[in-house]
């Protein structure tokens, strides 16, 4: 009874692949890590060898790869994405300075996932080390393209995507005249105007959501050797986790495969 019991214990186990994004979400994604370590689950953190926050621990596996950018590089671009974030200023001004961060946090991204994506030695090791399932960030998409590449059920761990790219992979309803949209500060109840007003900030979103994510949807489809888009990269999860709760966000549609987490942020004690 005792060796019955010990292989289900086994079988209970699995085996993980974990591609991250950097900063602020390691921090938070890192405790469910270390978590699932601890129930047993075998961890393999794949991430570029310069980064701000991903560091090798003792209770996963760290696979790196080589990128050609330096410390002092990425440190500048993810300085510069953030200091607009702290300025006031008109709409406009504030779309043209995220327009000009998501260029430069999405070269960073696209360039560290065409190395990885380039190294065969890993992508060879990844292919044989028979993983169960992915958990990524989707903010950047290399974990997705990988997903799809090894045919492992994904799981994504996220505060959100610009342009409601999540709502529209999930087919989840987003109406314009009771979802707020990004900077706009109007909240869940909207005058006549201001719902018009809402719908319209969709347009830039357009644009630049095509400007940030179409490059991995190239990069995709060259190492896939398959036409892929955004959405193809998106829509194969099976689980969001998001990272937000109706404490802090106006009451919005849930998909049954969207489970929200709010509590799980940067490592709270």
């Amino acid at each position: 009874v005792l060796l019955l019991l010990s292989l289900l214990g086994l079988a209970a186990a699995g085996k993980l692949l974990v591609v991250p994004a950097d900063g602020s979400h390691w921090l938070s994604m890192q405790e469910v890590v270390e978590m699932l370590r601890q129930k047993g689950h075998e961890v393999v953190v794949v991430a570029p060898e310069v980064t701000m926050r991903i560091k090798p621990s003792k209770n996963f596996v760290m696979k790196m790869y080589s990128v050609s950018y330096t410390q002092e590089d990425l440190k500048k671009q993810f300085q510069a994405f953030f200091h607009f974030s702290f300025e006031q200023g008109s709409f406009l001004e504030r779309f043209v300075k995220a327009y000009q961060g998501v260029k430069r946090i999405t070269n960073f991204g696209v360039t560290s996932c065409g190395h990885l994506l380039q190294n065969k030695e890993l992508i060879r090791y990844l292919e044989e080390s028979k993983f169960d399932a992915i958990l990524t960030d989707p903010v950047l998409l290399c974990g997705a393209i990988l997903a799809k590449h090894l045919s492992l059920p994904a799981t994504y761990f996220l505060r959100g995507i610009p342009c409601g790219l999540d709502f529209d992979a999930t087919q989840c309803p987003r109406p314009s005249s009771y979802v707020p949209r990004g900077f706009t500060q109007f909240t869940d109840q909207m005058t006549f105007f201001q719902r018009v007003k809402n719908l319209l900030h969709d347009i830039p979103d357009i644009f630049l959501c095509d400007f940030a994510f179409e490059p991995y949807s190239k990069l995709a489809s060259e190492f896939l050797q398959q036409d892929v888009t955004v959405q193809d990269l998106l829509h194969q999860a099976s689980v969001w986790l998001l990272r937000s709760d109706f404490v802090l966000e106006y009451p919005r549609p849930l998909m049954p495969n969207i489970i929200p987490i709010g509590g799980v942020n940067c490592a709270h004690k």
